[in-house]
C-alpha cells in the first residue's frame, strides 16, 4: 500500500536504512559476541591445561598424572557444564581420563595450546591440547594434555553478549525514530504554514504568495503556485471578457431583431412589411451562426469536449465544407476553387476539423469583395496533411496577425457582419489536434491561412 503521508514517507525513507544498517550490526554483534565466548572458553582451557600438565610427576621413575580439582572447577559457571580431560605420554600411552577423548592432529609445539572444536558422547565440545615437558623426567619426556568442555555456557555467553547488544541497538533505534519524528515535524512546519496560508485566502484572492518568509527548497513551490494563479487570473480575465463581448455580440442583433419585429407589426404597407420580415430573416440567421460559433468555440477549448481519435480524409472532408458553401460563394460572385495536390489524411477529431475549415472558407468568403477569388489547396507529406486558404481580400497586416486570434477582435474598419471569432475557433481546434497555423501574403495580396496538422498513424 503506498504511503500518502510525507512525514511518513520521510520517516521511512530515513529509519529504513538505519534499520538496514541496524541488522547488519546484530550480524556482526553476534559474530562478535561468539568471538568473544570462544577466547573466554580458550583461555579457560588453557589454564586448565597448564594446571593439569604442572601437577604431572615423576615418581620412581614413572609418570604419574594426578587431575587437581581446580583444573575443573575453573568450569563451574552454572550452567552444568561437562568437562572431559586425558593425559597421554609423548608415546601415546594414556595416563588418566578419557581414552577416546578426540584429539587434535596438528603437531603440537612445547608449551603453546592448540584450539579445536568436535563431538563427543553426542555432544559439541570445545576442546584444547598441550604439549607439555614432564617436570624431573629427561629432556626427552614429553606428555599431552587435551581439556574439553560442552558448550552451555558458551552458548550462554553468546546469548548474553549479544541479546544486550540488541537490546541497545533497538532501544536506539526507537530514540532515532522519536528525534527524527520530532525533526520531521519541525522541519515540516514551514509547509504546513504554507498549506494554511494557501487554504486560509479567499478564493477571489488571486494576488501571488510572498516567497521572502519561506526556505529555498520552498521556493520553487510558491514560484509554482504564483505562476499557476497568473495563469487561473489571466484565463477569469478571458473568460470576463469573452462572456462581456459575447453578451455584446448577441444583444446587437437582438435588439435590431426587436426593432425589425415592431416595425413591421405596426406597419401598414406590404412592401415594408415584407422589408422588414426579411430583415428578421436576416437578423436571426446572423444570430443563429453567432450562436454556433460560440457553440462551437466552447466545444474547442480544453476540456470542453472530449477529444476523438479519428482518421480524416481532409480532401473529401474539404470538399464537402466547400459543396456547402458553393451557393454563398455564387451569390457573392465569389470564384471558389479546390486543388487537391495530393492524398492527404491526419489524426484528430472530425466533426471540430470540419468546423475549422468551414470558419476558415466562410471568413475568405466573407471579406473577399465580389468578383474575387478564393483557393483552397489540400497536400500531404512526410511532415503532415497542410490546407491552404488564399482570398483576394485585404489581407491582415503583419503586426495585427496575432492579435485577429483574440476572441471577437475585428481589424479597425473592416467591412463585413463577421463577430470576430471565427480564427479563435479555427486555432482551437488545430493546436487541440496538435497541429498549428501560419498567416501570410496570398499571391493576390490578399489572406494566406495554413493549416498544418499531424500526419494519421496507420491503423
Amino acid at each position: 500500500m503506498r504511503i500518502k503521508s510525507l512525514r511518513l514517507q520521510l520517516l521511512c525513507w530515513l529509519l529504513l536504512p538505519l534499520a538496514g544498517l541496524m541488522a547488519l550490526n546484530v550480524w556482526t554483534s553476534f559474530r562478535q559476541a561468539r568471538s568473544t565466548a570462544d577466547l573466554v572458553t580458550d583461555r579457560t582451557l588453557d589454564a586448565a591445561a597448564r594446571a593439569i600438565a604442572e601437577d604431572v610427576r615423576v615418581d620412581r621413575g614413572v609418570i604419574d598424572a594426578v587431575v587437581p580439582p581446580v583444573a575443573l572447577e575453573m568450569f563451574d559457571t552454572g550452567h552444568r557444564d561437562r568437562v572431559y580431560y586425558r593425559v597421554d605420554t609423548g608415546a601415546g600411552r594414556l595416563l588418566v581420563g578419557y581414552p577416546d577423548l578426540p584429539v587434535t592432529s596438528e603437531r603440537l609445539k612445547d608449551g603453546i595450546p592448540a584450539h579445536f572444536a568436535d563431538t563427543y558422547r553426542g555432544e559439541p565440545l570445545r576442546l584444547a591440547a598441550l604439549r607439555y615437558p614432564v617436570v624431573g623426567a629427561g629432556d626427552g619426556e614429553r606428555i599431552v594434555v587435551v581439556v574439553g568442555v560442552t558448550l552451555a555456557g558458551h552458548g550462554a555467553m553468546v546469548r548474553e553478549l549479544w541479546v544486550g547488544g540488541m537490546v541497545r541497538q533497538l532501544l536506539l533505534l526507537v530514540a532515532a525514530a522519536f528525534l527524527v519524528l520530532l525533526g520531521l515535524r519541525r522541519g515540516l512546519a514551514p509547509l504546513m504554514r504554507l498549506r494554511d496560508a494557501v487554504r486560509d485566502r479567499d478564493r477571489n484572492d488571486l494576488t501571488p504568495i510572498s516567497d521572502t518568509a519561506v526556505q529555498s527548497e520552498l521556493r520553487p513551490l510558491v514560484e509554482a503556485l504564483n505562476a499557476y494563479m497568473g495563469r487561473v487570473e489571466g484565463q477569469m480575465a478571458a473568460q470576463r471578457r469573452f462572456v462581456a463581448n459575447a453578451a455584446h455580440q448577441l444583444r446587437t442583433p437582438l435588439a435590431l431583431l426587436a426593432t425589425q419585429a415592431t416595425f413591421a407589426r405596426r406597419s401598414g404597407n406590404g412592401v415594408e412589411r415584407d422589408q422588414a420580415l426579411a430583415g428578421v430573416e436576416e437578423s436571426t440567421r446572423r444570430l443563429a451562426r453567432l450562436a454556433a460559433q460560440l457553440l462551437t468555440l466552447s466545444r474547442a477549448e480544453p476540456g470542453g469536449r472530449r477529444p476523438r481519435d479519428e482518421v480524416i480524409d481532409l480532401a473529401d472532408s474539404t470538399r464537402r465544407v466547400m459543396e456547402g458553401l458553393a451557393d454563398f460563394a455564387i451569390e457573392r460572385g465569389i470564384d471558389l476553387g479546390l486543388d487537391v495536390l495530393s492524398e492527404a489524411t491526419a489524426a484528430g477529431d472530425g466533426a471540430m476539423l470540419r468546423e475549422a475549415i468551414v470558419n476558415l472558407v466562410d471568413n475568405a468568403l466573407r471579406y473577399t469583395p465580389t468578383g474575387g477569388t478564393v483557393t483552397v489547396t489540400v497536400s500531404g507529406g512526410p511532415d503532415g496533411a497542410v490546407l491552404v486558404v488564399e482570398d483576394s481580400g485585404p489581407g491582415i497586416p503583419p503586426e495585427e496577425r496575432e492579435r485577429v486570434f483574440e476572441r471577437f477582435y475585428r481589424l479597425p474598419g473592416t467591412p463585413g457582419d463577421g463577430s470576430g471569432i471565427g480564427l479563435s475557433i479555427v486555432r482551437e481546434v488545430v493546436e487541440g489536434a496538435g497541429g498549428h497555423l501560419v498567416l501570410g501574403t496570398s499571391v493576390a495580396g490578399g489572406l494566406r491561412v495554413e493549416m498544418h496538422l499531424p500526419e494519421a498513424a496507420p491503423h
